[in-house]
This record gives C-alpha cells, sequence and structure tokens, in this order.
C-alpha cells in the first residue's frame, strides 16, 4: 500500500509555476490558466446556466481527474457561488495519484490572488490527505470536495454516485497515457448521470474515439490560447455493443429516494447522533435531535480526553480504509474547534511495549507514509513524548487529543437541528410515512426519516432488535497535572493511554470490562488504569506524585463503548428482517445468487451505531456516509468498505450460513 511518492514532486519555473517532475509537465497553462480552466471545463459543460438553474435542494456533481492544484475545483466553486440560489449545493469528486504537499499547494494557489477567499478556506482544510477516499466540507456544507487519493483506475471503480459533468484534466496524453484509457474511459461512463457532460483539453482523436467507443458523443471545437482544439461532448447511454456494468446487489442498492419533506429524527445525541443530525443539516433537513439527558454527549461521547487513535493493519483492510479515511475527515472538522480546551494535535505516539508490537509496527512503518506515521527508536520516543519511556513506537504527527462533547456540541449548534432534550425514546411507530417516537403513550416527535444513534440502546425497538450490538464497559481516571508531569508533549499509549493535561488534568484510560452493568466507578479499575500508567511511563508515574494518592481520592467516569461482532460499525439503512430472510431465502442453498428483488426496506429507517472505542474517528465520517445514503449523492468512502460498514451484512450472513 506504501505510495513510493506520497505527494507530487515539484520543479519551480522562475515566474513561480510548478512543474511535476514525475510528468515532466506543467500543471496549468503559462499564458492563462484561470481562462483555460473557464474555458475548456466550466462554458463547455454549460456550468454557469446549470448552477442558475438548480433549485434550492438541488445539487450538481463534477467529477475530475486529476485534481493537481485544485484550480479547477475553485473555479467551479467560484461560478457556483456567482450563479447558485442559496440551499443549493456542489460536489466535486476528484482523482489525484500524487497530491501537492500543503506548502506546495498554498505556493501554487497564491499565484491566483482572485481566488485567494476560496484558497484559503480549501488551504485550512488541506490536512490529513491520505490514501484512499478523503472528504473535505466547504462553505458550512454548500461545497462538498471528495478526493480520491490514488491510482484513477483503482479508485474510481470504488466510487459509489453519479455524476452530472466530468472534467478530463489529466497530464498531456502523451506525458501520462494512464489517464487516457478505454478502461478508465468506462469507468467514467458507469458513473455518468443520464446526459452528464464532459469536456478536456485535448483533441487528439483516440482519445475522441475511445471516449466515443464508451458512450459518450464528442466533438472537436474551436480552443482557446495555443489550444487549436479541445473536445467535449455528452454522455448518450451505454454502447449496445458493449456488456453494461454488473448488476449490484439488491440487499446494497440504495432504498427509493424521498420524495417529500426533507425532516427527520435523530434518537441519541453521542458522536454518531450529533454528526448524522450535522451532516443532514448541512444539506437543508430539518433535524430533531432527542435525548434522554439534558445535554449532548452525556455517555460514552462524554470524556474529557479522546484520543485520534489509529490501529491500522499493513494489508489495507477495509477497516484500515474506514480509519485513514475517517481519521482525516475527523481531524479536519477540528480546525473550527477552539485548539488547546477543545483539542489540541499534540501527536500520538504508539509503544511498541512487546515483540509483536514491534514487529507489527515495522509492518505498518513500511506500508504507510511517513507523514501519517513513522518509526521512532526509543530515544527519539522520549524525547518526543517528553517523559522517560521504555520503548520505541510508532508516532502520528497529525493525532492528538479531542474533547468529543466539544464537537458534539459544535455539531448540534446547527440552525436547521432542534434539540430535544429529556426525551427517552421506548417505541417506534410507522404510522403512513412518518415515523413516531413514543416513551410509553406520550407521543415526543415525528418524520419521515428516523435515525437511531443510541449505541446498544438501539436494541430496544423491535426494527432494530437482531442487530448484534455489544456493550463493553469502559472507565477512565482524571489525574490532575503537577509541575512535572506538564512536562508531557504528546498522547502515549500501550494497553491504555495517557494525554497530556487539558485545563489542569490528564485523561487517562481506559478499562475494558465485558460484564458489569453498573456504570459506577470502581477502585479496581481506577488502580488497573494506574497499572497501564506504569507500562507506559514509570518516569510519568513519579511526576505526577501516584504513591501520595489515595485510592478512594481517585477520579473519573465510566461508559458503555458499543461494538459489533466484527468491529466495524454498523451504518445505513434498515430492512425488515423476517421480510428480509423470507425474500432472499434462496441465499441459503446457493450464496452465490444474486436474486433480482428489490430489498424490503424500512422507508425512512436508518442507523449509525457500534463505534466501540474508535468513535472519533469513524462516527463523524459515517455521519457524512448516512446522508450521502439519503440525499442520494456519491458516498464518502469506497463501495467496499460502505457495504461492510452496512446493517444488511449480520442477516446475510446468518442467512448464507444457514442460521
Amino acid at each position: 500500500m506504501k505510495p513510493v511518492l506520497p505527494h507530487a514532486q515539484l520543479d519551480w519555473d522562475d515566474q513561480g509555476r510548478p512543474r511535476s517532475r514525475v510528468f515532466d509537465d506543467v500543471y496549468f497553462s503559462d499564458k492563462s490558466g484561470l481562462d483555460e480552466t473557464r474555458y475548456v471545463f466550466l462554458e463547455q459543460n454549460r456550468l454557469a446556466e446549470r448552477f442558475a438553474g438548480l433549485p434550492a435542494s438541488g445539487r450538481l456533481v463534477i467529477g475530475e481527474t486529476g485534481f493537481g492544484t485544485g484550480l479547477n475545483f475553485l473555479c467551479a466553486w467560484q461560478l457556483f457561488e456567482q450563479h447558485a440560489v442559496a440551499g443549493a449545493r456542489l460536489h466535486f469528486v476528484s482523482v489525484e495519484k500524487y497530491p501537492l504537499s500543503p506548502a506546495d499547494l498554498h505556493r501554487a494557489l497564491a499565484l491566483w490572488p482572485e481566488l485567494k477567499p476560496l484558497a484559503e478556506q480549501l488551504l485550512t482544510h488541506y490536512v490529513a490527505i491520505h490514501q484512499g477516499f478523503q472528504r473535505i466540507v466547504l462553505a458550512d456544507g454548500r461545497v462538498t470536495l471528495t478526493l480520491l487519493i490514488g491510482d484513477a483506475l483503482e479508485q474510481l471503480p470504488q466510487l459509489d454516485g453519479q455524476v452530472d459533468a466530468w472534467f478530463l484534466d489529466g497530464f498531456a496524453p502523451a506525458k501520462n497515457p494512464d489517464m487516457w484509457t478505454a478502461e478508465l474511459f468506462s469507468e467514467l461512463a458507469r458513473l455518468a448521470a443520464p446526459g452528464a457532460t464532459i469536456s478536456t483539453f485535448t483533441s487528439t482523436g483516440w482519445v475522441r474515439r475511445l471516449l466515443n467507443a464508451a458512450g459518450f458523443k464528442m466533438k472537436r471545437t474551436p480552443g482557446i490560447g495555443h489550444k487549436w482544439e479541445i473536445l467535449r461532448g455528452e454522455f448518450i447511454g451505454w454502447p449496445a455493443h458493449v456488456a453494461p456494468p454488473a448488476a449490484g446487489k439488491p440487499w446494497f442498492a440504495r432504498p427509493a429516494p424521498l420524495t417529500g419533506e426533507r425532516r427527520a429524527l435523530v434518537i441519541g445525541a453521542g458522536l454518531a447522533g450529533c454528526a448524522s443530525a450535522a451532516s443532514l443539516a448541512a444539506r437543508g433537513w430539518q433535524v430533531s435531535l432527542l435525548d434522554r439527558h439534558d445535554a449532548v454527549a452525556r455517555e460514552a461521547s462524554g470524556n474529557p480526553q479522546g484520543v485520534l487513535y489509529l490501529k491500522l493493519s499493513a494489508h489495507g483492510t477495509t477497516l484500515s480504509q474506514l480509519i485513514v479515511s475517517g481519521f482525516g475527515f475527523t481531524r479536519r472538522l477540528l480546525e473550527s474547534l477552539q485548539r488547546g480546551s477543545d483539542w489540541d494535535d499534540c501527536g500520538v505516539l504508539q509503544l511498541a511495549f512487546n515483540a509483536r508490537e514491534a514487529e507489527r509496527h515495522a509492518q505498518l512503518a513500511a506500508a504507510f507514509p511517513e507523514d501519517l506515521l513513522h518509526w521512532l527508536d526509543q530515544p527519539e520516543a522520549q524525547t518526543r513524548a517528553g517523559v522517560g519511556l521504555a520503548h520505541g513506537g510508532l508516532y502520528y504527527p497529525e493525532g492528538g487529543w479531542v474533547h468529543p462533547p466539544a464537537l458534539c456540541q459544535a455539531q448540534a449548534a446547527h440552525p436547521n437541528i432542534e434539540w430535544l432534550s429529556h426525551r427517552e425514546v421506548l417505541e417506534l411507530r410507522k404510522v403512513d410515512d412518518q415515523w413516531q417516537a413514543f416513551a410509553g403513550d406520550r407521543l415526543l416527535a415525528s418524520a419521515p426519516v428516523v435515525v437511531l444513534a443510541g449505541a446498544a440502546e438501539i436494541k430496544r425497538f423491535a426494527q432494530s432488535a437482531e442487530l448484534p450490538l455489544k456493550r463493553i464497559r469502559g472507565q477512565i481516571t482524571r489525574l490532575a497535572e503537577t509541575a512535572h508531569s506538564q512536562a508531557l508533549t504528546t498522547v502515549v499509549c500501550a494497553e491504555g493511554y495517557v494525554a497530556p493535561a487539558r485545563l489542569g488534568e490528564h485523561t487517562l484510560g481506559a478499562s475494558f470490562d465485558f460484564n458489569n452493568d453498573d456504570l459506577t466507578p470502581t477502585t479496581a479499575e481506577h488502580l488497573g488504569n494506574l497499572a497501564m500508567l506504569e507500562e507506559i511511563s514509570a518516569d510519568l508515574v513519579t511526576r505526577l506524585h501516584i504513591d501520595e494518592l489515595t485510592p478512594d481520592s481517585l477520579q473519573g467516569r465510566a461508559a458503555f463503548r458499543c461494538t459489533s461482532p466484527d468491529y466495524l460499525p454498523i451504518v445505513g439503512p434498515v430492512a425488515d428482517h423476517s421480510a428480509f430472510m423470507q425474500t432472499y431465502a434462496a441465499l441459503s442453498k446457493d450464496a452465490r445468487q444474486i436474486p433480482d428483488i428489490p430489498c424490503p426496506w424500512l422507508d425512512g429507517l436508518y442507523v449509525n451505531s457500534g463505534h466501540g472505542s474508535r468513535g472519533l474517528i469513524t462516527a463523524p465520517l459515517s455521519g457524512e456516509l448516512l446522508a450521502a445514503w439519503l440525499d442520494n449523492e456519491p458516498l464518502p468512502l469506497p463501495r467496499e468498505v460502505a457495504h461492510a460498514c452496512h446493517p444488511n451484512r449480520f442477516v446475510l450472513r446468518r442467512l448464507i450460513r444457514g442460521k
């Protein structure tokens, strides 16, 4: 998985313009990059009139091959702001094998002062851009940028969505032939919405013929500057002589989009619920957020410090792909919070505390680029942490700690979200097209859509009772900062974790207990946390004067994590369990069948749960995934990852195993 070059390798000419060292080609025309972009991509795709024609809840999806310096994206965004009504949205999806480093992007975009206000927003959120799908939310949710980092023919086949306008902007065909192949063009056709438009600066005959063969009707049109001719076209449909893309599995297909009012209930106001509510609210939905407590983040999301902790696999597993994408998304969200009290990007150090961990760390260091993680030997790790350590380990420079309630509060503060406290939903009923939330005989709220985000509590509802969620009790210990413990400069993890102090207190944790349903903190688990601290750093134990503390003076809190059997979250639309078993009964005899029968969805019912101890990394992006399911948008994760998180996976496995 390790990219040879995590970032684009650039040379800069005497005018300050970037040139790719790998492709020996320029990123934009030396004369008039902006004019060329506007003519070739914006005009030929008729974007001004299409933006102006969008309704208040409408959106246009642009796809691009070759993000480069982001110039095409910024020009499209600028045009969108000039012509689209309030409430309309722009969704831009772009694939890029060698993304520019933040410093190089900053330098390149400085060449276009008229784009500065938009470029500054992009640069603020251009952090933690790593391999795979990376979603960036801009303009308070009005503009979504989904970067697919990697080879186009590895990334585009994983994209689930429909594109209204294509920008073909790889380096010139002679310099970068991999971006101009029949295989790639058939992916563009698969993703093209009916009547999608397409344009490119090249007029090469074989490019035109390959695009025509893929189902686009291309024609040459006069060029601009030193380009005599360019190509533009329209998708007229999958060619008759080519086999169409294989039909998707109906249990992972999208439910029919809801056509009525865009109102939703979200039940549960922790990380998953607040993220779900925020992602819907940003798309113009009116959301009622219900919780049994007096404020958001009162349960597992209420710890004073959570760690942006990346437990990865060197083999590019589904879970690893989710973690890298989710980490990037959360890390960008934090840029809008208060550094110091709400979060701190102090880095995370994961110690290799035994031989097995050391071997795993060596594999990870070889598999991922250094700006995501790198190995520090014991002296380097100790210097980085500021306290004595017995081991080296992996360092995540973009990681750190977060105050989860601050993130939840920021997300729940959206003007389209109505906060309903002290509402404990005990039952859901569907009446006509409305989901009704009841506490006994009392109707609490109703809407056409309901999102269940209350961790394992969602098993109380008949509609979601079959989801295999389990609770794991975890307890953290709060330790007062001392003059000597201030030396700790980064989060350090082994079996547990300890974070630099927030508002005078270090957070230490967290225990795992599968058998205790009582949330009263116990002395035994506080002592267990202190034993974990001893494993992390005996020096820090001394600095915190642990020997002077009495067991009954230890403070902390306990809460339930909620996890699934495969440790992936459960995110997506919910089907009727018994109807599913009947509809797809044939799978118990032959699992390779794909019956052509629509899934029996419980229309309007969605779930976002099962985040375990990774909620900070997986819950915010899962809110985006849920909103994409509901609004029929390009998904923010590879199709296989979205399917691996789908609620239907469990009933499907049960059927296939004949249980």
